[in-house]
């Protein structure tokens, strides 16, 4: 089969205000190629700030979620051209990783398939991930003489503890969907025929939630993991301040929702959004 064309690695459709956004290299278990990476970028930047987009997911299309790096593409003919080609190479692949992390809407990762080392990255990129149980997760790095580069290692220690961390990257077995969520790599596991009616209804709930207090959340959440106590406290105030400027009429309508009509509880769920006295 010949190379797909680059604007054909990444496939989307919106629905529902869900991207539903699709590693398209099912031939290849949609390892990332240099031209996967710029596509995603382009993606990334075109739905950002869509008002039909509320909540992007992250797929495969095939059997696998992403078997990692092109090992061909993205390793190999960028080091018989150099330093500086591997270096374009990293920046393009990491670049829409940050992006993601830091990405104006929700995300969530729906790991359909293999996900495999360099596939750490857009994994931990999303906020949230749900996985089919029969999922296969791997470090399979030190089986090839190397060790887990390009974040993977960071990953591993960062949603799953030291201890699995140790043994997931030095034995380089693979894991399955359930446990990879004992571990917490991803939040959940559930039957692959399941797979994306749960995360439908993960979306859903997302999409009921005041954007503004969304998109602070999940940025405070990243961030508070590398402060101080003291630190994070200070940065908490001044994002919570920030986010009442941007929309102080948000909290004030779930204020009334919940005081005046009474119509509103917290713990069970949003305030409606579509409601405005």
């Amino acid at each position: 089969m010949s190379e797909r064309a680059p604007e054909d690695t990444v496939s989307y459709t919106v629905e529902n205000r869900i991207a539903w956004v699709s590693f398209n290299r099912p031939e290849k278990r949609n390892c990332m190629s240099p031209n996967l990476n710029r596509r995603m970028t382009e993606i990334l930047n075109e739905l950002e700030f869509r008002e039909d987009v509320g909540v992007l997911v992250l797929t495969g299309e095939g059997t696998a979620f992403s078997a990692g790096m092109d090992l061909k593409e993205y390793f190999r003919e960028n080091e018989e051209k150099g330093l500086w080609a591997t270096r374009q190479a990293q920046r393009e692949a990491y670049g829409w990783w940050e992006r993601l992390r830091w990405y104006e809407k929700p995300t969530i990762a729906m790991v359909n398939g293999w996900c495999f080392g360099g596939a750490y990255g857009p994994l931990f990129s999303c906020d949230l991930a749900v996985a089919a149980e029969d999922a296969q997760f791997g470090l399979s790095e030190i089986n090839w003489g190397i060790l887990p580069g390009g974040g993977a290692s960071k990953v591993i220690v960062e949603l799953t503890g030291f201890r699995n961390a140790m043994y997931h990257a030095m034995m380089g077995e693979n894991v399955d969907g359930k446990k990879a969520a004992e571990w917490g790599l991803v939040n959940e596991a559930v039957p692959g025929d399941k797979l994306k009616a749960r995360v439908e209804e993960i979306a859903g709930v997302l999409l009921g939630k005041n954007p503004t207090a969304l998109r602070a959340t999940k940025w405070a959440i990243r961030r508070v993991g590398e402060m101080t106590f003291d630190n994070s406290m200070d940065y908490l105030v001044r994002t919570q301040e920030a986010a009442n400027f941007f929309d102080g009429e948000g909290r004030k309508e779930a204020t009334r929702q919940f005081i005046d009509e009474k119509t509103f509880k917290p713990g069970l769920g949003a305030y409606d959004l579509n409601k405005k006295d």
